[in-house]
């Protein structure tokens, strides 16, 4: 049982969800890195805590089983461990997975191993393991195209799980919600046999779940966040208790329920059941998540394929209203200028320097000819002249 994990990404869901799992299926977890301060407490240290939180119970998980290595200083190191790993994961975020796939195809040519390795992204974003397989090939050589089959099984995944900001003395030890699903495609791994994670909920079809994930937790999420900022509330719990914000929040999700059924097949009951769920797990007061943080990145989550644009073109091509998501995207549009985030500041650079039609096509990739176009179009006139 178990072997051995290299895991990119040493941050808050790297340590508290990924590495716990592969932890708890009996896996050493090799931690990569490029951030100095993260690997060089891994280093030091020889355990940390995952303490779950959900009802006001408290569950502390001990991680020892572990080691750490700074890619940036020490790339060999990790070449030779993933030449001899069983499982690489990653937990980097989307726009990452080009700069971590160079030394992963590395390793995958060093491979002597008779088992394949299992490599499985863990990002919010659809296909990201599809995504950071087509990276490696292209920096494999001619050979190792040839073998990556017999060397490699991708697979992609969907993970949902809440970290919240962490108190500032929590050093490694991470706080996390208690409720977690990580659902992956089974079908890579038949002809091999699945890598050794415990909780994981293997799946024939992923899309369902992805989608289910990302347009009712990631929408619900950001679209409370983007509100309580605009209203000056701190935290996402508080925001929720604020009628306004928890009526457009359940509109948004009554708009993202209508493609999920429609399009997969899902009932509409089982669909509001888990609506009802992800506003009462993000409600949490344990959690206490600042609207701040979760609203950072509004440039990603304003993009084509994210948590607002990507339900809402779907639906506009459908004929289906999305009044409340266009509502939500403008709001995001006006998270500009936030302290601690680039890619705010980022995007009232392009609000204020681009006209109108130019800003939907650089921000959420949509051109004149898609129907959702025009119904952006109007959310930014109305966001440009508000500024």
């Amino acid at each position: 049982m178990g072997g051995k994990a290299v895991h990119f990404g040493g941050g808050n869901i790297g340590r508290g969800f990924v590495a716990e799992k592969l932890s708890d299926g009996g896996n050493e977890v090799v931690f990569v890195d490029v951030m100095d301060s993260i690997i060089e407490q891994l280093q030091k240290h020889t355990s940390y805590t995952v303490t779950e939180i959900g009802d006001g119970e408290k569950k502390v998980n001990t991680i020892t089983n572990y080691r750490a290595i700074n890619s940036k200083h020490d790339e060999a190191k990790v070449v030779e461990e993933i030449a001899t790993a069983d499982i690489v994961t990653c937990a980097v975020g989307p726009n990452i997975l080009k700069f971590i796939a160079p030394v992963i195809a590395k390793g995958i040519e060093k491979r002597t191993e008779s088992k394949p390795l299992a490599v499985i992204a863990c990002e919010n974003a659809i296909g990201a393991t599809d995504t950071l397989a087509g990276f490696i090939k292209g920096k494999l050589s001619e050979d190792g195209l040839k073998t990556i089959e017999e060397k490699v099984a991708f697979g992609n995944s969907a993970i949902d799980r809440i970290v919240p900001a962490q108190d500032a003395d929590a050093g490694l030890n991470v706080t996390i919600e208690k409720f977690f699903e990580w659902c992956v495609e089974s079908k890579p791994f038949e002809k091999f046999g699945r890598p050794s994670i415990k909780g994981v909920h293997w799946v024939e079809e992923l899309s369902p779940y992805i989608e289910r994930k990302l347009f009712t937790v990631n929408t619900s999420h950001a679209t409370a966040a983007y509100f309580g900022y605009y209203k000056k509330v701190p935290f996402i719990h508080t925001a929720l208790e604020d009628p306004e914000i928890n009526a457009q929040v359940h509109a948004a999700l009554a708009e993202t329920a209508n493609l999920i059924t429609k399009k997969h097949g899902i009932s509409e009951k089982e669909q509001k059941q888990y609506v009802e769920t992800i506003i009462s797990r993000i409600s949490n007061p344990y959690l206490k998540d600042g609207v701040d943080r979760v609203g950072r990145a509004p440039l990603r989550k304003l993009s084509r394929k994210e948590r607002f644009i990507g339900p809402a073109f779907e639906l506009a091509e459908m004929g289906e209203p999305v009044d409340a998501l266009m509502k939500s995207v403008e709001y995001a549009f006006l998270f500009q200028n936030v302290e601690g985030d680039e890619e705010s500041k980022e995007l009232a650079k392009i609000v204020a320097e681009n006209e109108p039609e130019a800003i939907v096509e650089k921000v959420c990739g949509l051109k004149k000819e898609d129907k959702l176009f025009d119904k952006v179009l109007a959310v930014v006139k109305k966001v440009k002249g508000s500024a």
